[in-house]
């Protein structure tokens, strides 16, 4: 393996993880990246004294971050200082109907008790299954290599699929333990940051659950942002080099083996190169047609994950109705589910997300600021203008004011709009998605795009779109897999 050039295209979190894990193994590591700074969708706008998360705003599964650096023989406190919240977040039903979930489980459990008989014992029961499945998942599917059929054959797999209720749905298993409407919005809410509909997301993602009720919400000082600044600092210190600003145009492949990647810089040479870009666009754009395993037929078939209606705002007034996490439910949910997945459109009555990191962390916003991240689930594929815009950003701020009691629409002095155009041109997002392939059962485990191409043997790829799928963590582990991979077919 010794001097074998890994030519990395992307620094998501993904392309990341794969550099400073292979340079610690001894190869030759390059990351080119398209932007002008590291993260990926993780990414970074600082402006006039904020300091935006663009994309990901949620640090679960610490163990997962934990057990990466642990093979560096670091911790996540030598990158950065983690904090845990409480509460782990506010949900908005209205004005006046106002709910806050815990960082301890007993005031949970009275929350509960307040939504339907018996809500605190239900919800007890709910997250000792959601714990069962977690532990099983780690110890189980979660590192594991499924780029076979056959994968589903092994009797881990099978046992597998008794445990985790893969033929069920989160709404249906949810239903099973709660009437009230509350409840069952709360529990099934985190599904739209995995991209999917609770009624065809297998209930083995009740896992959400256990993560924020049992391990808990937590946030690295500074922002998100920190943990691909200091993945990054980890990979350069055993030599991977960065090059930002670079644009991929295409793969060179000669006897089913990538030889050249030619890019806005020139054409760089590579033993192995592994995508951290978008999957159908590397697959569709940057291939030969002979070498791609998946065509635009087999992504035209795919349920993709919603894209978003990001605002990043720099607020001059505190907003002291605001925890770090708000999630807004007001409004009729399926009807939102809809509008998404079924009859695309702007939601006319949205769900939405919002994030106010200045509330316990004062490096992210000047003093007497908030800064505020707002997310609206969108339908991937549609219409996107700057009329849509504005018309869109009025609607949700008004909603959000009338929410929150307060007015603040006019101490905007920071304001960003990022959507579905923005996505397809800063990640060459397919259709605009905000994170890839959302979770059907059809799309989880061995059913998602393989980690090594089918076609040319010494391409891999990293990120989302892989097993075991959407999210920082998963990122994590999916370039853990790559590695390791990597590694055995090059250890002579």
């Amino acid at each position: 393996m010794k001097n074998q050039k890994v030519l990395i295209i992307g620094a998501g979190v993904g392309g990341l993880a794969a550099a400073a894990l292979l340079a610690k193994n001894g190869f030759d590591v390059e990351v080119i990246e398209r932007n002008t700074e590291v993260g990926g969708r993780a990414r970074v706008w600082k402006t006039e004294g904020f300091v935006f998360d663009m994309g990901p705003s949620w640090y679960l599964m610490p163990e997962i971050f934990e057990n990466f650096f642990a093979q560096f023989e670091k911790s996540v406190a030598d990158y950065y200082e983690l904090i845990r919240l409480d509460p782990n977040y506010r949900i908005f039903f209205g004005a006046d109907d106002v709910v806050d979930i815990s960082a301890d489980l007993e005031p949970n459990l009275k929350t509960f008790d307040s939504f339907e008989e018996k809500g605190g014992e239900k919800l007890q029961k709910y997250l000792d299954k959601a714990e069962e499945t977690y532990t099983f998942m780690m110890e189980g599917v979660m590192y594991e290599d499924l780029s076979s059929i056959w994968s589903m054959f092994s009797p881990k797999l099978i046992k597998a699929g008794q445990k985790l209720h893969i033929l069920s749905n989160i709404d249906k298993w949810v239903r099973k333990f709660f009437k009230s409407d509350r409840a069952r919005k709360i529990l099934e809410y985190p599904i739209v940051f995995l991209g999917g509909n609770p009624t065809n997301t297998p209930a083995l993602y009740s896992i959400i659950s256990h993560i924020d009720y049992n391990l808990g919400v937590w946030y690295p000082r500074g922002g998100l942002g920190m943990i691909p600044e200091g993945i990054m600092k980890l990979a350069e210190s055993y030599g991977a080099v960065f090059q930002f600003e670079v644009d991929a145009t295409h793969i060179d492949v000669k006897n089913r083996q990538a030889h050249h990647v030619q890019t806005s810089e020139g054409v760089t040479d590579a033993d192995i190169v592994i995508v951290n870009a978008d999957y159908p666009f590397s697959e569709m754009e940057l291939l030969d047609k002979k070498y791609q395993t998946y065509s635009a037929k087999y992504w035209e078939k795919k349920i993709i994950a919603p894209s978003a209606f990001v605002l990043y705002l720099g607020v001059d007034q505190k907003l002291p109705q605001l925890t770090h996490h708000n999630c807004f439910l007001e409004y009729d949910w399926v009807k939102h589910f809809n509008q998404i997945f079924d009859q695309p459109a702007w939601p006319d009555e949205p769900a939405y997300y919002v994030c106010c990191p200045s509330r316990y962390d004062s490096s992210v916003a000047p003093k007497g600021k908030e800064n505020i991240f707002v997310t609206v689930p969108i339908s991937p594929g549609i219409e996107d203008t700057p009329q849509i815009r504005e018309k869109y950003f009025t609607k949700i701020i008004t909603h959000m004011e009338e929410s929150i009691g307060e007015s603040f629409q006019d101490s905007i002095t920071v304001k960003r709009i990022f959507a579905l155009n923005d996505f397809a041109n800063d990640y060459h997002a397919y259709k605009g998605t905000a994170v890839g392939l959302t979770h059907t059962f059809r799309q989880s485990a061995f059913f998602r795009p393989r980690h090594k191409s089918k076609k040319v043997k010494n391409l891999y790829y990293t990120g989302q779109y892989t097993h075991p799928g959407i999210g920082v963590p998963m990122a994590l582990v999916s370039s853990q897999i790559v590695a390791d991979q990597i590694a055995k077919e090059n250890s002579s």
